[in-house]
């Protein structure tokens, strides 16, 4: 019988799990990954067509305002001077997001901030009573009409599968109304696509640690505890750090925490050289099934010969389908707290990233966590 020990057995190869291995790989630690999928890189995996790389789960935009954030993740990668300018399909009218001049000014003809200002505030509704009971009226009280009815009311109702006016008032906390001519969606220093897609990132750092796909969390720990009892060689490890849903981990003994989940059409075209002229293009009314199209090649600067498209579709979440935004509504969050008191009270297990915490991470916010992860942990091993 043959023990094969790792100081940590890491849950996901997503960019939390990477991110903490590479770190305490770094440190002298021993690290094994596992994930379920047949690929690593968790939601930011890109496959590669004909030289694009495509973003099977999504768009990803990598944006920081952290010096620290950007010149750690340019260790694996170069990055281009991609800028996220997305457009929004309203019937047969088209419109620069985020809200801005250019905008206002396909809405109504306005020219200046003033003239924009003035137009928004003739249309601004104040909830009756002074507070918003739902998110139309939130929306109607800062945004007014137009660009409610045109750019947030279908999109969103697509989004979580409900009226707006059955959707509670704090998902819009503020609506970002821009009075310049930028459609620069993100107001980070700090922007851009990795060159050569962002599965060649993690791939490097993973690179020190031993990985195994397609092998599930809790199978995998029966199978060693058994070869241990049964004499045969097995794997053991100090410490675990899970990424997946926490409630998962408890075997949801306190009930399901909740999600929206995606579901995504993609469409190769060898033929077509440009299909949209944009990488992200938004479709506001609900009647239309699918909230944005993604034009991969766009994200470098039309490399790769064809294209390729995903229409992404919001969709409800249920046990077996994957999770994508928490819904950190009331219930929920009082159910999360629940099993962190529960995570408080396991012996070597950490919990992090998107699932592990139940919220939603930027890809900048996942390398700061997990590097705070990583000292907290080296600070322990030094004590």
């Amino acid at each position: 019988m043959t023990e094969t020990h790792f100081d940590y057995l890491v849950v996901g190869t997503g960019l939390f799990g990477s991110v903490f291995s590479h770190e305490m790989i770094k440190r002298g630690k021993s690290c094994l990954v596992i994930d379920k999928r047949n690929h690593p890189a968790g939601n930011i995996y890109t496959s590669e067509v004909r030289g694009i790389h495509v973003h099977e789960y999504g768009a990803h935009i990598f944006h920081t305002s952290s010096r620290r954030i950007w010149e750690y993740i340019n260790q694996f990668a170069e990055f281009n001077h991609f800028v996220n300018s997305p457009m929004a399909v309203y019937k047969d009218e088209i419109y620069n997001l985020p809200f801005n001049m250019n905008t206002f000014s396909r809405l109504w003809g306005v020219k200046t901030p003033e003239e924009a200002r003035k137009k928004i505030n003739e249309q601004i509704k104040a909830p009756a009573g002074g507070e918003a009971q739902n998110l139309e009226e939130q929306a109607l009280s800062l945004a007014g009409r137009d660009v409610y009815e045109k750019l947030i009311k279908g999109y969103t109702e697509k989004q979580w599968g409900r009226d707006c006016k059955e959707l509670p008032a704090f998902i819009i906390k503020r609506v970002p109304l821009r009075f310049t001519y930028d459609n620069n969606y993100f107001t980070d220093r700090y922007q851009g696509i990795p060159v050569g897609g962002y599965t060649a990132i993690v791939e490097k750092m993973l690179s020190g640690a031993d990985v195994r796909l397609e092998t599930d969390y809790r199978q995998f720990c029966n199978e060693q505890k058994r070869a241990k009892e049964s004499g045969e060689d097995f794997v053991s490890w100090d410490k675990i750090l899970y990424t997946g849903m926490i409630d998962e981990y408890f075997d949801y003994c306190l009930g399901n925490l909740e999600y929206r989940s995606l579901r995504f059409e993609k469409e190769d075209m060898p033929l077509v050289d440009n299909y949209q002229g944009n990488a992200v293009i938004n479709y506001t009314e609900r009647d239309i099934p699918y909230t944005r199209v993604i034009e991969h090649k766009h994200f470098e600067f039309g490399a790769g010969e064809g294209t390729v498209i995903t229409r992404e579709y919001p969709a409800s979440w249920e046990p077996g389908r994957e999770p994508y935004y928490p819904i950190n509504d009331e219930k929920n969050n009082q159910l999360f707290a629940a099993y962190q008191k529960l995570a408080g009270k396991e012996k070597n297990v950490l919990f992090g990233g998107r699932l592990g915490q139940y919220r939603y991470y930027d890809m900048d916010k996942v390398i700061e966590a997990a590097l705070d992860m990583v000292s907290a942990e080296s600070k322990e091993s030094s004590v």
